[in-house]
């Protein structure tokens, strides 16, 4: 049997992640075997164990295939170097709602993962995966915030932590219902002023509502202080 080249069988491996992102996407993960994604693939089981060893790390390796949405703001959220770690925070906020709004693959692997996958059986080990890569996403925006703070860029005594929590929760919940229903909002126009009406909330103090921060240079946080002039209340005369 001649071997089969690297270039042939990444190519059949693609193809097994393909044909799996419809079947999972068509009938949820937990009612589709190996041998229905060997067939919508045109390939044997063979094929499929010559690559993976069973459906959940079929599974796993289409998700790695594509950068899932939230795992965007892992990278260097939370590094104490960047002149601007609130900019840093919202721009990868930003493009995680952008991107989500314009690629098609993305779309059909964060909508198997959330809305069509039980853990259940081969499945279970999964579940600790996706906690652990969150685990990891928090810390990354929560030392971002941290370091937002030190600089001035947020309220004085703002809560990483929460203000991580906070803001993984409204990335999940808006793709979640726009996944949902496309024509609820739009999710790539409306993507930078979700996000900066969240971080004006943290941006104004607890004494008299003003923003105890100082200004800085990157665009980004300036907008995040615009968002802060529009979003605080004005007093009457």
């Amino acid at each position: 049997m001649v071997r089969r080249t690297k270039e042939e069988a990444l190519e059949t491996r693609n193809e097994l992640l393909d044909a799996a992102e419809r079947v999972f996407n068509e009938k949820g993960v937990s009612r589709t075997s190996l041998a229905d994604i060997a067939e919508a693939a045109g390939l044997t089981r063979g094929a499929i164990y010559w690559h993976f060893r069973n459906k959940a790390d079929l599974f796993d390796a289409m998700m790695e295939r594509v950068t899932l949405p939230l795992e965007n703001l892992v990278a260097q959220s939370g590094d104490s170097e960047l002149e601007d770690p609130l900019g840093h925070v919202r721009a990868c906020a930003v493009g995680v709602l952008r991107q989500t709004a314009r690629d098609a693959r993305m779309q059909r692997v964060f909508e198997i993962v959330t809305h069509k996958c039980e853990y259940v059986d081969d499945m279970v080990a999964l579940k600790e995966r996706h906690l652990e890569s969150r685990s990891a996403c928090l810390e990354q925006i929560e030392a971002g915030f941290r370091h937002a703070a030190a600089r001035g860029q947020v309220a004085a005594g703002t809560d990483g932590r929460r203000a991580a929590i906070g803001l993984h929760a409204l990335i999940d919940g808006l793709i979640d219902n726009w996944l949902l229903d496309p024509a609820y909002f739009d999710l790539g126009a409306e993507a930078d002023r979700m996000i900066d009406i969240y971080l004006a909330g943290l941006g104004a103090g607890a004494e008299g509502g003003q923003a105890a921060r100082k200004p800085v240079k990157a665009r980004t946080s300036v907008r995040v202080q615009a968002a802060v002039r529009a979003t605080t209340p004005r007093k009457s005369r």
